[in-house]
Protein backbone atom coordinates (compact mmCIF):
# COMPACT_ATOMS: atom_id res chain seq x y z
CA UNK A 1 0.00 0.00 0.00
CA UNK A 2 3.03 2.10 0.73
CA UNK A 3 4.69 1.49 -2.19
CA UNK A 4 1.83 2.26 -4.52
CA UNK A 5 1.26 5.51 -2.62
CA UNK A 6 4.94 6.50 -3.25
CA UNK A 7 4.15 5.19 -6.80
CA UNK A 8 1.12 7.66 -7.48
CA UNK A 9 2.65 11.05 -5.54
CA UNK A 10 5.62 10.40 -8.09
CA UNK A 11 3.54 10.28 -11.09
CA UNK A 12 1.71 12.60 -9.80
CA UNK A 13 4.87 15.21 -9.47
CA UNK A 14 6.16 14.34 -12.26
CA UNK A 15 2.46 15.41 -14.44
CA UNK A 16 2.68 18.15 -12.58
CA UNK A 17 6.40 19.11 -13.67
CA UNK A 18 5.60 17.81 -16.90
CA UNK A 19 2.20 20.22 -16.94
CA UNK A 20 4.63 23.31 -15.47
CA UNK A 21 6.75 22.66 -18.32
CA UNK A 22 4.47 23.19 -20.52
CA UNK A 23 2.56 25.66 -18.97
CA UNK A 24 4.82 28.01 -18.44
CA UNK A 25 6.04 30.93 -20.43
CA UNK A 26 8.22 33.90 -19.76
CA UNK A 27 7.79 37.36 -21.92
CA UNK A 28 10.34 39.32 -22.42
CA UNK A 29 10.37 43.16 -21.73
CA UNK A 30 10.13 44.03 -25.33
CA UNK A 31 7.49 41.66 -26.09
CA UNK A 32 3.64 41.35 -25.86
CA UNK A 33 1.83 38.16 -25.56
CA UNK A 34 -1.53 37.64 -27.31
CA UNK A 35 -3.42 34.49 -26.36
CA UNK A 36 -5.85 31.97 -28.50
CA UNK A 37 -8.01 29.84 -26.83
CA UNK A 38 -9.08 26.77 -29.07
CA UNK A 39 -8.55 29.63 -32.33
CA UNK A 40 -10.61 32.40 -30.10
CA UNK A 41 -8.87 35.28 -29.06
CA UNK A 42 -8.10 35.87 -25.32
CA UNK A 43 -8.85 39.28 -24.34
CA UNK A 44 -6.17 39.86 -21.95
CA UNK A 45 -2.46 40.43 -23.35
CA UNK A 46 0.29 38.94 -21.15
CA UNK A 47 2.49 41.77 -19.87
CA UNK A 48 5.89 41.11 -19.63
CA UNK A 49 7.73 38.30 -17.22
CA UNK A 50 6.39 35.37 -15.93
CA UNK A 51 2.95 33.63 -17.40
CA UNK A 52 1.03 30.58 -17.52
CA UNK A 53 -1.35 29.14 -20.17
CA UNK A 54 -3.15 25.73 -20.51
CA UNK A 55 -1.16 23.29 -22.11
CA UNK A 56 -2.55 22.01 -25.73
CA UNK A 57 -5.76 24.60 -25.13
CA UNK A 58 -3.79 27.82 -25.53
CA UNK A 59 -1.34 28.92 -27.99
CA UNK A 60 0.82 32.32 -27.40
CA UNK A 61 2.12 34.74 -29.57
CA UNK A 62 4.26 36.85 -28.91
CA UNK A 63 4.75 40.29 -30.63
CA UNK A 64 7.77 42.66 -30.81
CA UNK A 65 6.95 45.89 -29.73
CA UNK A 66 10.61 47.45 -30.48
CA UNK A 67 10.78 50.19 -32.85
CA UNK A 68 11.53 48.37 -36.53
CA UNK A 69 13.81 49.59 -39.25
CA UNK A 70 12.91 48.17 -42.42
CA UNK A 71 14.76 49.72 -45.74
CA UNK A 72 12.85 50.17 -48.88
CA UNK A 73 14.01 48.45 -52.04
CA UNK A 74 14.98 51.34 -54.45
CA UNK A 75 11.58 52.17 -56.98
CA UNK A 76 12.19 53.87 -60.29
CA UNK A 77 9.36 55.94 -61.12
CA UNK A 78 9.04 59.59 -63.81
CA UNK A 79 8.65 62.51 -61.58
CA UNK A 80 6.17 64.88 -62.63
CA UNK A 81 8.30 66.75 -64.55
CA UNK A 82 8.82 63.65 -66.88
CA UNK A 83 12.46 63.03 -65.28
CA UNK A 84 13.06 59.24 -64.72
CA UNK A 85 15.14 58.29 -61.05
CA UNK A 86 15.13 55.90 -58.57
CA UNK A 87 14.50 56.54 -55.09
CA UNK A 88 14.98 54.40 -51.89
CA UNK A 89 13.69 54.85 -48.31
CA UNK A 90 14.01 54.22 -44.54
CA UNK A 91 10.96 53.52 -42.53
CA UNK A 92 10.45 53.32 -39.05
CA UNK A 93 7.60 51.48 -37.83
CA UNK A 94 6.46 49.87 -34.00
CA UNK A 95 3.37 48.00 -32.83
CA UNK A 96 1.40 49.91 -30.59
CA UNK A 97 -1.76 46.90 -30.15
CA UNK A 98 -0.15 43.56 -30.51
CA UNK A 99 -3.98 41.76 -30.30
CA UNK A 100 -4.67 43.54 -33.83
CA UNK A 101 -1.15 42.74 -35.26
CA UNK A 102 -2.04 39.13 -35.02
CA UNK A 103 -5.82 39.18 -35.86
CA UNK A 104 -6.06 41.89 -38.44
CA UNK A 105 -3.09 41.20 -40.36
CA UNK A 106 -1.18 38.37 -41.57
CA UNK A 107 2.37 39.49 -41.38
CA UNK A 108 2.19 43.03 -40.21
CA UNK A 109 6.02 43.24 -41.58
CA UNK A 110 5.37 42.54 -45.10
CA UNK A 111 2.27 44.79 -45.06
CA UNK A 112 3.96 47.65 -44.25
CA UNK A 113 6.87 47.17 -46.63
CA UNK A 114 4.70 46.93 -49.72
CA UNK A 115 2.58 49.38 -47.99
CA UNK A 116 6.34 51.25 -48.18
CA UNK A 117 6.98 50.71 -51.55
CA UNK A 118 3.66 51.53 -52.94
CA UNK A 119 3.68 54.80 -51.45
CA UNK A 120 7.02 55.95 -52.59
CA UNK A 121 6.23 55.19 -56.05
CA UNK A 122 2.64 57.80 -55.66
CA UNK A 123 5.09 60.09 -54.18
CA UNK A 124 7.59 60.23 -56.92
CA UNK A 125 4.90 60.25 -59.82
CA UNK A 126 3.61 63.74 -58.04
CA UNK A 127 6.21 65.43 -57.09
CA UNK A 128 9.16 67.51 -59.36
CA UNK A 129 12.66 66.37 -59.80
CA UNK A 130 13.81 69.73 -57.51
CA UNK A 131 11.39 68.79 -54.74
CA UNK A 132 12.88 65.33 -54.81
CA UNK A 133 16.48 66.66 -54.31
CA UNK A 134 15.61 70.12 -51.94
CA UNK A 135 12.46 69.80 -50.21
CA UNK A 136 12.91 66.01 -49.10
CA UNK A 137 11.17 67.25 -45.31
CA UNK A 138 7.63 67.76 -47.17
CA UNK A 139 8.04 64.71 -49.14
CA UNK A 140 8.82 62.54 -45.98
CA UNK A 141 5.94 63.89 -44.32
CA UNK A 142 3.68 63.23 -47.38
CA UNK A 143 4.93 59.53 -47.24
CA UNK A 144 4.36 59.08 -43.42
CA UNK A 145 1.09 60.55 -43.47
CA UNK A 146 0.32 57.96 -46.62
CA UNK A 147 1.38 54.99 -44.56
CA UNK A 148 0.12 55.68 -41.37
CA UNK A 149 -3.81 55.99 -42.21
CA UNK A 150 -3.74 52.13 -43.25
CA UNK A 151 -1.13 51.24 -40.85
CA UNK A 152 -3.00 52.21 -37.88
CA UNK A 153 -6.01 49.28 -38.46
CA UNK A 154 -2.71 47.12 -38.25
CA UNK A 155 -2.29 47.78 -34.92
CA UNK A 156 1.35 49.70 -36.07
CA UNK A 157 2.46 53.06 -36.63
CA UNK A 158 4.45 54.53 -38.28
CA UNK A 159 7.18 56.92 -36.61
CA UNK A 160 9.18 58.11 -39.37
CA UNK A 161 9.95 57.95 -43.25
CA UNK A 162 13.16 58.95 -44.66
CA UNK A 163 14.00 59.07 -48.45
CA UNK A 164 17.80 58.21 -48.59
CA UNK A 165 19.07 58.63 -52.25
CA UNK A 166 17.77 59.95 -55.24
CA UNK A 167 19.63 58.00 -58.11
CA UNK A 168 19.47 60.41 -61.18
CA UNK A 169 20.36 59.45 -65.08
CA UNK A 170 24.00 60.18 -66.16
CA UNK A 171 22.72 62.93 -68.82
CA UNK A 172 21.19 64.97 -66.08
CA UNK A 173 23.73 64.97 -64.32
CA UNK A 174 25.92 66.39 -66.91
CA UNK A 175 23.09 68.87 -67.14
CA UNK A 176 22.64 69.75 -63.74
CA UNK A 177 26.57 70.16 -63.59
CA UNK A 178 26.87 72.68 -66.48
CA UNK A 179 23.20 74.27 -64.87
CA UNK A 180 25.50 74.67 -62.18
CA UNK A 181 28.71 76.11 -64.05
CA UNK A 182 27.10 78.08 -66.09
CA UNK A 183 25.38 80.00 -62.55
CA UNK A 184 28.63 80.33 -60.67
CA UNK A 185 30.12 82.00 -64.01
CA UNK A 186 27.23 84.57 -64.15
CA UNK A 187 27.52 85.28 -60.60
CA UNK A 188 31.48 85.76 -60.80
CA UNK A 189 31.07 87.72 -63.84
CA UNK A 190 28.38 90.24 -62.01
CA UNK A 191 30.21 90.50 -58.86
CA UNK A 192 33.46 91.45 -60.82
CA UNK A 193 31.47 94.19 -63.03
CA UNK A 194 30.34 95.39 -59.51
CA UNK A 195 34.12 95.64 -58.38
CA UNK A 196 34.98 97.36 -61.32
CA UNK A 197 31.92 100.09 -60.99
CA UNK A 198 33.31 100.33 -57.04
CA UNK A 199 36.95 100.77 -58.21
CA UNK A 200 36.30 103.25 -60.93
CA UNK A 201 33.91 105.56 -58.21
CA UNK A 202 36.77 105.35 -55.87
CA UNK A 203 39.55 105.94 -58.90
CA UNK A 204 37.44 109.21 -59.68
CA UNK A 205 37.11 110.78 -56.10
CA UNK A 206 40.79 109.90 -55.81
CA UNK A 207 41.75 111.82 -58.94
CA UNK A 208 39.63 114.89 -57.53
CA UNK A 209 41.61 114.97 -54.28
CA UNK A 210 44.79 114.82 -55.95
CA UNK A 211 43.97 117.39 -58.66
CA UNK A 212 43.53 120.02 -55.26
CA UNK A 213 46.68 119.09 -54.28
CA UNK A 214 49.28 117.89 -57.05
CA UNK A 215 52.41 117.01 -54.57
CA UNK A 216 49.79 114.41 -53.95
CA UNK A 217 50.34 112.82 -57.31
CA UNK A 218 53.93 112.66 -57.07
CA UNK A 219 54.25 110.91 -53.07
CA UNK A 220 51.44 108.45 -55.17
CA UNK A 221 54.12 107.97 -58.33
CA UNK A 222 56.87 107.17 -55.73
CA UNK A 223 55.02 104.59 -53.78
CA UNK A 224 54.35 103.02 -56.94
CA UNK A 225 57.99 102.77 -57.38
CA UNK A 226 59.12 101.51 -53.98
CA UNK A 227 56.27 98.93 -54.59
CA UNK A 228 57.51 97.89 -57.95
CA UNK A 229 61.25 97.87 -56.64
CA UNK A 230 60.33 95.55 -53.12
CA UNK A 231 61.36 92.11 -54.72
CA UNK A 232 64.37 91.42 -55.84
CA UNK A 233 64.03 91.73 -59.76
CA UNK A 234 65.51 93.44 -63.04
CA UNK A 235 63.35 95.34 -64.16
CA UNK A 236 63.90 98.93 -64.38
CA UNK A 237 61.07 101.34 -64.02
CA UNK A 238 61.35 105.01 -65.27
CA UNK A 239 58.25 107.21 -64.29
CA UNK A 240 57.59 109.88 -66.27
CA UNK A 241 55.48 112.76 -64.77
CA UNK A 242 52.21 113.60 -66.68
CA UNK A 243 53.00 117.07 -66.41
CA UNK A 244 56.04 116.70 -68.49
CA UNK A 245 54.32 114.98 -71.43
CA UNK A 246 51.32 118.02 -71.13
CA UNK A 247 54.75 120.19 -71.56
CA UNK A 248 56.45 118.50 -74.29
CA UNK A 249 52.53 118.68 -76.21
CA UNK A 250 52.10 122.63 -75.44
CA UNK A 251 55.68 122.87 -76.29
CA UNK A 252 54.93 121.23 -80.22
CA UNK A 253 51.80 123.55 -80.52
CA UNK A 254 53.29 126.57 -79.83
CA UNK A 255 56.22 126.03 -81.90
CA UNK A 256 53.80 124.88 -85.10
CA UNK A 257 51.23 128.10 -84.65
CA UNK A 258 55.18 129.72 -84.70
CA UNK A 259 55.82 128.51 -87.66
CA UNK A 260 52.94 129.38 -89.48
CA UNK A 261 53.05 132.93 -88.03
CA UNK A 262 56.64 132.96 -89.86
CA UNK A 263 55.42 131.45 -93.14
CA UNK A 264 52.57 134.27 -93.24
CA UNK A 265 54.41 136.84 -92.51
CA UNK A 266 57.30 135.37 -95.60
CA UNK A 267 54.14 135.83 -97.53
CA UNK A 268 53.08 139.25 -96.94
CA UNK A 269 56.79 140.85 -97.74
CA UNK A 270 56.79 138.82 -101.08
CA UNK A 271 53.83 141.10 -102.11
CA UNK A 272 50.65 137.89 -101.44
CA UNK A 273 52.62 135.28 -103.46
CA UNK A 274 53.71 132.06 -101.62
CA UNK A 275 57.01 130.72 -102.19
CA UNK A 276 57.31 128.12 -104.67
CA UNK A 277 57.60 124.61 -102.66
CA UNK A 278 60.54 122.75 -103.59
CA UNK A 279 59.98 120.10 -106.67
CA UNK A 280 59.35 116.93 -105.37
CA UNK A 281 61.99 114.35 -107.74
CA UNK A 282 60.46 112.75 -110.74
CA UNK A 283 60.36 109.09 -110.74
CA UNK A 284 62.42 107.90 -113.50
CA UNK A 285 60.37 107.72 -116.67
CA UNK A 286 59.41 104.30 -119.10
CA UNK A 287 60.89 103.86 -122.80
CA UNK A 288 57.41 104.94 -123.73
CA UNK A 289 57.84 108.23 -121.93
CA UNK A 290 60.89 108.95 -123.70
CA UNK A 291 59.33 107.99 -127.46
CA UNK A 292 56.91 110.33 -126.21
CA UNK A 293 59.04 113.40 -125.16
CA UNK A 294 60.86 112.55 -128.31
CA UNK A 295 57.75 113.00 -130.86
CA UNK A 296 57.04 116.38 -129.07
CA UNK A 297 57.61 119.36 -131.37
CA UNK A 298 61.19 121.49 -131.31
CA UNK A 299 58.98 124.14 -129.58
CA UNK A 300 57.74 122.03 -126.97
CA UNK A 301 60.25 120.15 -125.59
CA UNK A 302 61.72 123.10 -123.94
CA UNK A 303 58.94 123.76 -121.82
CA UNK A 304 59.41 122.82 -117.84
CA UNK A 305 57.55 120.24 -116.56
CA UNK A 306 54.00 120.07 -115.63
CA UNK A 307 55.00 120.15 -111.32
CA UNK A 308 57.50 122.89 -111.99
CA UNK A 309 54.84 125.50 -113.12
CA UNK A 310 53.55 128.10 -110.71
Amino acid sequence: MLEELVTAGVALACTGTVYLMAAARVVKQYERGVVLRLGRLVSEVREPGFTMIVPIVDRLRKVNMQIVTMPVPAQEGITRDNVTVRVDAVVYFKVVDAADAVIRVEDYRFAVSQMAQTSLRSIIGKSELDDLLSNREKLNQGLELMMDSPAIGWGVTVDRVEIKDVSLPETMKRSMARQAEATRDRRARVINADAELQASKKLAEAAAAMSDQPAALQLRLLQTVVAVAAEKNSTLVLPFPVELLRFLERSGLQAQAQTEAAEAAETERAGGRRPAAPAAPRAPRTPVEHGAEAALPPELADLPPVEDLP
